[in-house]
């Protein structure tokens, strides 16, 4: 669900528009280190969940913020928005990638025409899917495991916040999925999009998918193209999953998750990176919608 080309991202659009538990909570010790880390205000931040990332000229959305145990920080995204494959590629394990220290763009108000204002830069640092090709996995993880980190630029870690606008939280990360029925919200930048009004979105789980690695959601206004990535958070705020694919079932329209408690547990077994978990966010969660 990237968007590059812009001829195969329409195509994909065109696609769509014709039918086609328990909590992880940050321990004390974390959740002090988050408090006195000088994150940017929430209101002035220009990097945070739901910013743009541009990866050798596809776009996506990301997802949460991540810290490692040397205090470096991360920016989530789809690992398909460092594909090489086509944009309706699913499957991590076939599909090739970018390499481990491609440079990535953060940007805001990205279109068609326009890759919108840089905000930041960074580095990919972790792909599920180069990770998976290198040491294999099975067919559940190669279809829904879609999870990359980007490194934020030493210079630019100012700039970053980890509450999801619009909603706030997240306020740790959730291993019991979302269950049928439950209430999801999200926030996604696609440059299909010609606004931002149509940004956040909240909606209601389908249930689980690939043997408990992903999700099905439905939202009244669904991921696009270039949304791909977006964090997702339960009713309680918890993060849940990361956007990665348009679906025409089990409802048209519907979207795919990877499901974050899973793909955060392989990159903390393979990435390599020390101490890897996610920030919560410093505003409250706060569903308006």
């Amino acid at each position: 669900m990237r968007t590059s080309p812009t001829l195969r991202a329409l195509n994909v659009l065109i696609a769509l528009l014709t039918g086609v538990g328990l909590v992880v909570a940050s321990s004390p010790a974390e959740a002090g280190a988050d408090r006195a880390t000088r994150w940017a205000k929430a209101s002035s931040a220009r990097l945070h969940p739901g910013v743009q990332a541009y990866t050798a000229g596809a776009q996506c959305t990301t997802n949460f913020v991540f810290r490692d145990a040397r205090g470096r920080v991360y920016l989530g995204y789809a690992a398909h928005c460092a594909g090489k494959g086509e944009a309706t590629d699913t499957d991590g394990c076939r599909t090739t990638s970018q390499p481990i220290g491609t440079r990535v763009r953060f940007a805001e108000g990205g279109s068609l025409v326009d890759g919108g204002t840089t905000v930041g830069h960074g580095r990919l640092a972790y792909s599920s899917w180069t990770t998976m090709r290198k040491l294999g996995a099975g067919s559940n993880a190669c279809a829904a495991n879609d999870f990359a980190l980007v490194r934020v630029a030493r210079a630019d870690r100012r700039k970053v916040n980890p509450s999801i606008p619009m909603w706030g939280g997240p306020v740790g990360l959730s291993t019991a999925g979302a269950g049928p029925g439950t209430q999801v919200y999200s926030y996604g930048q696609s440059s299909l999009r010609p606004t931002t009004l149509l940004s956040p979105k909240t909606g209601a789980s389908l249930g689980s998918t690939y043997g408990g690695w992903g999700w099905d959601v439905y939202t009244a206004t669904p991921g696009i193209p270039g949304d791909s990535g977006s964090g997702f958070i339960d009713q309680a705020g918890r993060a849940v999953g990361t956007l990665s694919t348009v679906a025409i079932a089990p409802l048209a329209g519907s979207n795919g998750l990877g499901d974050l408690a899973s793909e955060l547990r392989y990159a903390q077994r393979h990435s390599g990176i020390k101490g890897l978990r996610l920030v919560r966010g410093t505003e409250p969660f706060s569903p308006l919608l």
